[in-house]
């Protein structure tokens, strides 16, 4: 959406950009017993390390979790790629420059299997592991990561660009958009509540707190602190301003009080047919667990490359 935001800006974001972009699945992933015999410590590696790195910094959870969306232009670790002499990667694009983050927990983790058993486990996965494993550390829903992703050996910067809309859609345009690539309303209002984690960059919010109606006075108020009205684009604010650091059903409380920081979000529940919904999961935190769940594992599994596509990248920066 937004063609900037902040490091942790929430994900709403995140995964309309990776929907418009990437296609729905056409390869076959296979259980999470996949490096059973082959790295049988990989699922068990991931986990200490994400949980050390969200210790450390509660934030990192939700900008891994971000991480695995942007990377699904087909799940394919391009995200991860530097630059070269032959492309210009995605890091540099308008929605991931100076916002993405990460990068060095996925290199720790890639570099102790890389010790253990090298060349087995791909970028890829361990960016798809992560984003669940980081959800579960900060009290949101576990799932079932279906693995045997491979490594992209190029990624596009123009790509990036070109197909990511920003936080001023309406909600038939969210529809839209998550229905071109298979999802229904409800699995995009479930995947909504990623905005229950994460911070937004003031230019990405600035005019929804100053000149929309739909929006709670006084927390247009507050946030406008944060904002001013020129200048300060990169102060961060909240995009679930009850419970930033655990991923639960605040986001929807929130919005049934016009309290959605980003336009985006409070389309959501603004007299329209996802009105019900919202309702729904701000008072079932459990049926929003598990619609959450059920819908990152649908979004983990489009167009991932599996199989002899693609390559088992040793150094998650670069191609082999």
């Amino acid at each position: 959406m937004a063609p900037k935001y902040s490091n942790n800006i929430g994900f709403l974001l995140c995964l309309v950009s990776v929907l418009v972009i990437f296609g729905t699945a056409s390869a076959q992933l296979s259980s999470e017993n996949f490096y059973a015999t082959t790295c049988r410590n990989a699922i068990s590696t991931i986990k200490t390390a994400v949980n050390s790195a969200v210790s450390i910094e509660r934030r990192m959870g939700a900008s891994l979790l971000r991480l695995h969306f942007h990377d699904c232009f087909g799940c394919d670790a391009s995200i991860l790629l530097d630059d070269t002499s032959s492309f210009t990667g995605e890091k540099t694009a308008l929605p991931n420059n100076n916002s993405v983050r990460g990068f060095e927990v996925i290199d720790t983790i890639k570099s102790q299997l890389e010790s253990s058993c090298p060349g087995v486990v791909s970028c890829a996965d361990i960016v798809a592991v992560a984003a669940r494993d980081s959800v579960v550390a900060l009290g949101g829903p576990s799932w079932t990561v279906q693995l045997g992703r491979r490594d992209s050996t190029t990624a596009s910067q123009t790509a990036a660009n070109n197909n990511i809309p920003g936080p001023t859609l309406d909600l038939s345009a969210l529809i839209t958009a998550f229905s071109n690539k298979g999802f229904t309303a409800k699995e995009m209002v479930a995947l909504s509540g990623s905005h229950s984690i994460g911070q937004a960059r003031c230019t990405t919010f600035r005019a929804r707190i100053y000149n929309e109606t739909i929006i709670d006075s006084s927390f247009a108020t507050s946030t406008r602190s944060k904002c001013p009205s020129t200048g300060g684009d990169d102060s961060l604010s909240p995009l679930d301003v009850t419970s930033p650091n655990a991923l639960d059903n605040a986001y929807f409380k929130n919005l049934l009080s016009q309290k959605g920081l980003l336009h985006s979000d409070q389309q959501l529940f603004s007299g329209g047919s996802t009105d019900s919904q919202v309702n729904a999961y701000s008072s079932n935190l459990q049926a929003f667990r598990t619609d959450f769940a059920n819908a990152m594992v649908k979004m983990g599994n489009l167009s991932p490359l599996t199989g002899s596509s693609g390559q088992i990248r040793t150094n998650c920066r670069k191609a082999n």
